[in-house]
């Protein structure tokens, strides 16, 4: 068993010699989605309450498809649907970037995460107590500056716990990138599996991992609710 971890905890954690692998594939994955979702989706969600519809329509059926069908399935469009078009095949810049089941995987998570945030993001525009608003178009706020200084702020605290929640799931998501070749946590877990022939240590060192990961997040959420949300934690404790 000690040869077994020597030989495959470095896999799990790091490189296998050739590549990122284990859970710095799965950090990137986890990062990289998030950060790209989460950009992306601010400016969906302020386009997603628009009272013009042709703004908000177009989001609206973004974020219906991306969080009415299985991240798999999308994943799996990407991955060898889209590649199968000629004109993807036939472009140079296409062929490469969806060649690659990173690339594939990253794209997928992001456009997913993308959805769900702007709509978590939506709701807590919405719930921007209209009297801040008002006081801030009463200063002479421009529409602009009353999104910049009063309305994003505020929604992005209102919507903290709940897209807390939503990065959680994401790292769970990231396990499904081993389907396209993507050298995860998952992967490593399933090679070391085949190759030791002990599911239970395979699997179980893997779980134990994304635990961690999982602890840290909260944590790291919980931090920030407490600096950020602190006049909702004073008034629950009175």
């Amino acid at each position: 068993m000690s040869e077994i971890l020597q030989q495959y905890w470095q896999p799990l954690l790091w490189s296998d010699g050739y590549r990122l692998t284990g859970l710095t594939m799965t950090l990137w994955l986890l990062i990289s989605s998030v950060v790209m979702g989460g950009l992306l989706a601010i400016p969906l969600a302020i386009a997603r309450v628009s009272p013009r519809r042709r703004f908000c329509f177009p989001v609206w059926v973004f974020t219906y498809v991306f969080r009415g069908t299985p991240l798999y399935v999308q994943l799996l469009v990407f991955y060898s649907g889209v590649y199968s078009l000629e004109i993807v095949r036939g472009t140079d810049m296409l062929n490469a970037f969806f060649r690659s089941g990173l690339n594939c995987a990253v794209l997928a998570l992001a456009l997913n995460t993308c959805a769900y945030t702007t709509e978590i993001f939506a709701g807590a525009i919405r719930s921007v107590p209209h009297g801040e608003i008002e006081a801030a178009r009463a200063y002479g706020f421009s529409r602009f500056k009353q999104y910049l200084c009063i309305i994003l702020p505020g929604a992005l605290r209102i919507a903290l716990p709940a897209y807390s929640n939503e990065v959680i799931l994401m790292l769970h998501s990231t396990a499904l990138a081993f389907t396209v070749t993507v050298p995860d946590i998952l992967k490593i877990a399933r090679d070391i599996n085949a190759s030791t022939y002990q599911p239970l240590y395979a699997f179980g060192i893997a779980a134990v991992i994304y635990l961690a990961i999982s602890f840290v997040l909260i944590g790291l959420f919980k931090h920030a609710e407490r600096r950020w949300l602190r006049h909702i934690y004073t008034r629950s404790s009175h």
